[in-house]
């Protein structure tokens, strides 16, 4: 998951260099559908008038407009007061805005070539410009000023925080530098910038290139009908004759590895994943990412930190690395002594597999999961394969997702077929709030394109604020297989997860209440915008839900009881590997950030293995779920140092799920509290005393270990 706001920019934020020409807004054309505010409901971006060649412009024209915008209240002869300095500065920028939600959603999701020179161009005019705002003397000035004396202002709650945050986040974006420092920040901000786009096309060139090609059927032998009907499909597109083309997740294991009777087609296919960025060439990684560490370092030294992770964490929940290696640290002995008994669980499973004609090896990265999945079945009579055809997409999102957000919050929705989108499997809904009034609008992409990065996640083509007037417009996108032509889309319960997840992010960011676009929905820290996205996956294995949408596709027979027991009973099986590939990552952002600004450039593969080799977790056979080569997340994506985050908001939604267990689940009277308590919030509170207010007292990681089973001794 994403979030933004032009405080937080995606690595793209928002102002001209200084000394830029400030254009007026008559020169950009009407016939631009970003000229002026979209006329569809909720404001939605009018993809059917939108053109590639749009964009740029609109992008140059929003920058001018907004330096203009800020140009006025920072040279404002009046004394700073709230309204004309920060409340004008939450109403700078909407063409820019406009431009910058849009153009996001889609290149993340939908990019080309056209998109790809559009955002090498701007992303470093956006970091520019975010620049030219923060390093504003006069600006800063004003700020500072009203920050002295928040107390004698009469500002509400909700104001007083806008102030806070935006005088935090002018000091750490460099206002309190010297001149020489601040210049130096301007180069290594627009440095970054250029290396972060750079570094997103060649990992998406190198995803795409390094899928496996298969000339030979038979050694697709486990996978089903469906799943190489698409493989030989994805070859066609590619204009390969009698091939079969596995298409690569953003993820180090693929999914088809566990079905895969093969090993050398798993091994192959293990190894174009761990490899794909690390192939020399044009699309290899490491030196960009070489180079983004160190001037990350760099940066932070500029501000006295020591490293960019202490930089990075100061707004954070968690606040320090110290507090992060800490928390880690509670995790890893439960964790380590289950990688152990897993291991020695499928090296039993592979030799007594050997003592019936099959190979003799020893366990590898690229048998776990089959050999995963050959345990499971014995171990409670469970098959992945046997769930899928009781999970069909569209049920799952209307009668799981939907319904499970209706009984917990009341809302309701209804799908639009007259609202344009970017790509014909983009799916609108428009939601009604528990008194039927509109609430906003939410797109689904769900399904896999070579276009699309990797993974998934939540953001907002129109973001919430009533000083805005606006109402949310958010999307969820996906990478789930695309079934054939005039088949169903049956998905693994992984990919139902993934879909609970990410409505969780979508409810955070339709419950926003608030008045100020800084401080609105998912515009919080990332270690607290995980944590409604995370907790709403409870839902998905919750009885009453579960038997809603869990419906043979054929049928509509519910699951069978027993298959639903086995269901749950493997739900917290193979926890070393899950579990483990993620904390190895957390561990490995954090070893990348901290380095420090006098550290030489590093070496990634010398570097990756020194950081795995520390961390007391089997990394050999668990590798982290992101190699530091293709780790979208921290180079790109704004989780730098924050990849952690996923752990620590697991801590907090386990610890409400409990609390709503202790306290009689799926109501409505406990949706309201935890919509009126944490999910509208935004971040109008710190992220403490929100969760305090809530659970009753400081987050605990019992609640967590015991989700995961490691608290539980195995039999």
């Amino acid at each position: 998951m994403r979030y933004r706001s032009w405080l937080y920019a995606i690595t793209a934020a928002t102002c001209l260099t200084s000394g830029a020409t400030i254009a007026t807004a008559a020169s950009l054309p009407a016939s631009n559908p970003f000229a002026a505010e979209s006329t569809l409901p909720y404001h939605a971006p009018p993809f059917n008038l939108i053109k590639d060649s749009d964009y740029q412009p609109a992008f140059e024209q929003g920058m001018a407009d907004q330096s203009a915008e800020i140009d006025r209240i920072a040279t404002n002869p009046e004394a700073a007061t709230f309204e004309n300095t920060i409340a004008a500065m939450e109403r700078t920028g909407r063409l820019l805005d406009r431009v910058n939600e849009t153009f996001s959603g889609v290149y993340s999701a939908n990019t080309n070539p056209t998109l790809d020179k559009v955002q090498e161009i701007i992303g470093p005019k956006l970091s520019a410009h975010q620049d030219s705002i923060y390093l504003n003397p006069k600006l800063f000035a004003r700020v500072q000023y009203l920050h002295a004396r928040q107390d004698a202002l009469g500002l509400n709650a909700e104001q007083k925080q806008v102030l806070d945050v935006y005088y935090e986040a002018f000091v750490h974006a460099g206002a309190q530098l010297s001149d020489s420092d601040k210049a130096k920040l301007r180069d290594l901000n627009t440095r970054i910038s250029k290396l972060e786009t750079l570094f997103q096309q060649k990992l998406l060139a190198a995803t795409k290139a390094a899928a496996l090609v298969v000339s030979d059927k038979a050694k697709l032998a486990g996978l089903d009908d469906a799943a190489i009907t698409n493989a030989f499909n994805a070859a066609k597109d590619r204009k390969l004759t009698d091939k079969w083309l596995l298409p690569l997740q953003n993820t180090t294991q693929q999914p088809l590895i566990s079905a895969l009777t093969n090993r050398e087609t798993r091994q192959a296919l293990f190894e174009q994943s761990w490899n794909r960025a690390e192939k020399g060439g044009e699309n290899d990684t490491r030196d960009t990412i070489a180079t983004l560490a160190q001037l990350r370092a760099q940066k932070a030294g500029l501000f006295g930190y020591k490293n960019y992770a202490s930089y990075v964490l100061y707004d954070q929940m968690a606040k320090t690395p110290e507090a992060v290696h800490g928390f880690i640290a509670k995790i890893v002995p439960a964790l380590a002594a289950e990688q152990k008994r897993e291991v020695a669980e499928l090296q039993n499973q592979i030799d007594k597999d050997s003592k019936k004609g099959g190979a003799a090896f020893q366990l590898k990265p690229w048998d776990w999961s089959y050999y995963a999945d050959q345990v499971r079945k014995e171990k409670f009579n469970f098959d992945e394969n046997q769930v899928k055809p009781y999970f069909e997409l569209n049920t799952v999102l209307q009668d799981g997702v939907f319904f499970a957000a209706n009984r917990l919050y009341g809302i309701t929705f209804k799908r639009r077929m007259d609202i344009p989108t970017y790509n014909p499997d983009v799916m609108v809904f428009e939601v009604f709030d528990k008194d039927k009034s509109p609430l906003g609008l939410i797109y689904f992409d769900y399904f896999q394109r070579d276009n699309k990065n990797g993974g998934a996640w939540m953001s907002n083509f129109v973001g919430q604020s009533s000083l805005l007037g606006t109402k949310p417009v958010v999307y969820n996108v996906g990478n789930f297989a695309k079934p054939a032509e005039g088949q169903p889309a049956l998905i693994s319960f992984d990919d139902v997860t993934t879909m609970f997840h990410e409505f969780g992010h979508a409810l955070h960011g339709l419950f926003a209440s608030q008045t100020y676009p800084i401080v609105s929905g998912t515009s919080v820290a990332r270690d607290f915008v995980e944590f409604p996205s995370q907790f709403n996956e409870h839902w998905a294995l919750e009885a009453t839900v579960l038997t809603h949408y869990a419906r043979h596709y054929k049928t509509g027979a519910p699951m069978p009881a027993n298959l639903v027991s086995q269901l749950k009973k493997a739900a917290t099986f193979n926890q070393g590997y899950k579990f483990g590939e993620v904390v190895s990552a957390a561990e490995l952002d954090m070893d990348w950030h901290s380095l420090t600004a006098e550290d030489p450039k590093q070496d990634v593969d010398t570097f990756e293995k020194t950081a795995l080799s520390k961390m007391g977790l089997d990394t050999e056979n668990v590798p982290p779920r992101y190699r530091s080569s293709y780790f979208l997340h921290i180079w790109a994506n704004g989780y730098s140092a924050g990849y952690y985050a996923y752990l620590w908001t697991e801590m907090l939604d386990d610890d409400t799920f409990a609390w709503f267990e202790k306290n009689g689940g799926l109501t409505r009277q406990n949706g309201q509290r935890f919509r009126d308590m944490i999910l509208s919030r935004g971040h109008t509170q710190d992220y403490g005393p929100m969760f305090r207010a809530f659970y009753g007292k400081d987050p605990d990681i019992e609640p967590m270990l015991a989700s995961r089973g490691l608290t539980a001794q195995k039999n």
